[in-house]
């Protein structure tokens, strides 16, 4: 007890830093930098944030780097540099640089080092002395080395996991370290002008537990584990070679001599509790994929909370590329995406810089051109050559070439569809009825209602029989095949969510037949697919006897979408494919739920 009073003081920041900013007349951001330091410097010289001379230019706008200068790219190192100069000027010049952190950055700094590429660790070999190297050598083939290694064998094998500059690396990035300073006292969220930016995002963790809780508790933790982790690496209880995720194996099964220090043994205790700190979580703010990746009836009421509880309105977010590689955003804009893959040789994509300012939201690419955030496309399943949307999914199933027709092991009707430029795969299934096609009306449905999780679905005659042609994905499983091998719990939308949001959706459309066959998972990100509606759309009132007593919850946005469920607005969306007493029956299901508890 006495232990976590004192960390809890000792996490505590001095005095509580400036974290919101208003009245700014010019916000530029940039994420997810991965040491492409060109691509980073023609995209701020395009938006008039430095000059050719790149000395800050941008007078009293803030620039936000909203985290992951870090990893995989060549040039982190002279990124951070030009950064830290801009800090500088810009301060001078009336201006603002807000670097948050990343992921990215939190990993290199507690020595999750996993993804830093060998041109990093080039840039600090000069730094890194031979004596240095070898005493880590030493340490490492005392405590660490493999089994029935030569010590030729052992000494390559260093050389291959730890190469030059490792070792300056992890200097110039612990606690008293140039970068490991720097980097401990910035935030994790910034809000300037009612604008939240964040690297991953919003979660219902900040919700909780506030700026305050984030920039403060949550990042002096982290100051605090590397400070106890360096004491033990004087004490070769834990080495610098060691990675972050082993530590606390390591500490598990080092045995404590009976004259260890009351300092030691605090700093073992300290390492085994922080190192499960909330920041690494992927609920936290720096791992959080919520925002980008969960249905907007699922996450509109949880951002809603967490805006309301930080101050502000919307939110900028990286972490995750985005699809096309331009700046997007959704829910009318409260989300905002900036990941846009500027690690071109990586993520095939490209340095945007968002500008918020009195002429509106726009991205400045690092080619010149000036374009507007565009909304998130829909997606459900894996998505031929990456990038196809729905309505050209839609083109395809609907006039595209016949090229093959087979019956899958489970007695499917697989249909090969092609423009000439996109191949794809359908299930096509036989009309249920007259003027009735139930995955043509669960997929219109879902795109009434923003739910995404129904795949396209078309109307389609096929050697002379009518029926629909439901778009077949690539890569996924169904519920029985996930629940055999217990996968999804690192689902970015979590699972029960998602599940919450399939009973809601079977309660609307009275569907008595839901199997684990018709629950499909996108193995991209676990994505839940909604797939085989032939036993939905009952002329029924209530809830279908297999949702009885299943506890499912009713949010606001649910509510505030099936309100337009009219039956006059039901008819111009699928009055074509479905009769008028199923019709009817949808409309009064959709007013019982909008009225909801």
């Amino acid at each position: 007890m006495l232990l976590l009073a004192w960390l809890l003081l000792a996490t505590m920041p001095a005095q509580a830093n400036q974290w919101q900013y208003d009245g700014v007349s010019r916000v530029v951001a940039v994420a997810d930098i991965h040491g492409a330091y060109d691509a980073m410097v023609e995209a701020m010289q395009k938006a008039s944030v430095v000059d050719e001379q790149l000395s800050w230019a941008a007078g009293s706008a803030h620039l936000v780097i909203v985290g992951d200068i870090l990893d995989r790219g060549p040039d982190s190192r002279r990124a951070m540099d030009l950064l830290m100069q801009l800090e500088i000027e810009a301060d001078l010049a009336g201006g603002k640089v807000h670097v948050l952190i990343g992921n990215h950055e939190a990993m290199n700094l507690v020595g999750d080092l996993r993804y830093v590429s060998s041109s990093e660790y080039a840039a600090f070999a000069d730094e890194e002395t031979a004596g240095e190297r070898e005493r880590w050598f030493q340490e490492y083939a005392r405590a660490r080395a493999p089994g029935g290694q030569s010590p030729e064998g052992l000494a390559t094998l260093f050389r291959q996991k730890f190469p030059a500059g490792y070792f300056a690396h992890r200097r110039a990035f612990a606690s008293d370290g140039k970068y490991g300073a720097w980097l401990l006292g910035k935030p994790a969220i910034v809000v300037v002008n009612g604008t939240a930016f964040v690297h991953g995002g919003l979660s219902p963790m900040v919700e909780e537990i506030g700026l305050e809780g984030v920039n403060g508790r949550l990042i002096g933790e982290m100051g605090e584990y590397m400070r106890h982790a360096e004491a033990l690496f004087a004490e070769g209880i834990l080495l610098p070679t060691d990675n972050f995720h082993d530590h606390p194996a390591i500490l598990a099964r080092h045995m404590p001599a009976l004259d260890t220090s009351a300092d030691v043994l605090m700093s073992i205790e300290a390492v085994k509790q922080l190192g499960a700190s909330s920041l690494h979580d992927l609920e936290g703010p720096l791992w959080y994929r919520g925002n980008v990746v969960c249905s907007e009836l699922i996450e509109s009421d949880k951002l809603a909370g967490v805006l309301q509880a930080i101050g502000a309105n919307r939110v900028v977010i990286g972490h995750t590329p985005t699809p096309g590689r331009q700046v997007l955003e959704r829910l009318d804009g409260r989300i905002i995406q900036i990941d846009t893959g500027m690690l071109n040789n990586y993520y095939g994509g490209s340095a945007n810089v968002l500008v918020i300012d009195a002429d509106g939201v726009s991205a400045v690419n690092q080619d010149g051109s000036t374009t507007l955030a565009q909304p998130r496309p829909r997606n459900v399943g894996t998505r031929p050559q990456g990038r196809m949307s729905f309505e050209q999914i839609e083109a395809v199933l609907g006039s595209g070439d016949i090229v093959s027709r087979r019956e899958s092991d489970s007695g499917q009707d697989i249909v090969t569809v092609s423009d000439g430029t996109y191949t794809l795969e359908a299930v096509f299934d036989k009309r249920q009825g007259k003027g009735f096609y139930p995955e043509v009306v669960a997929y219109r449905l879902d795109q009434l209602i923003d739910l995404e999780m129904v795949p396209v679905a078309v109307v389609r005659e096929i050697d002379g029989d009518d029926g629909s042609l439901r778009f077949h994905p690539k890569n996924f499983i169904d519920e029985l095949e996930r629940q055999a091998d217990g996968r999804g719990g690192a689902a970015w939308c979590a699972l029960q969510e998602q599940w919450n949001a399939m009973f809601v959706f079977d309660t609307l459309i009275y569907n008595e037949g839901r199997g684990g066959e018709d629950i499909l998972y996108s193995l991209d990100w676990w994505q839940l697919m909604l797939v085989n509606h032939d036993r939905a759309f009952r002329a029924r009132r209530g809830v279908p006897a297999r949702l009885e007593g299943v506890p499912y919850e009713v949010g606001q946005a649910w509510r505030d979408a099936v309100a337009d469920l009219s039956e006059p607005a039901l008819a111009d969306a699928v009055g074509d494919v479905l009769d008028k007493k199923r019709l009817k029956a949808l409309a009064a299901r959709a007013r019982a739920l909008a009225e909801a508890d």
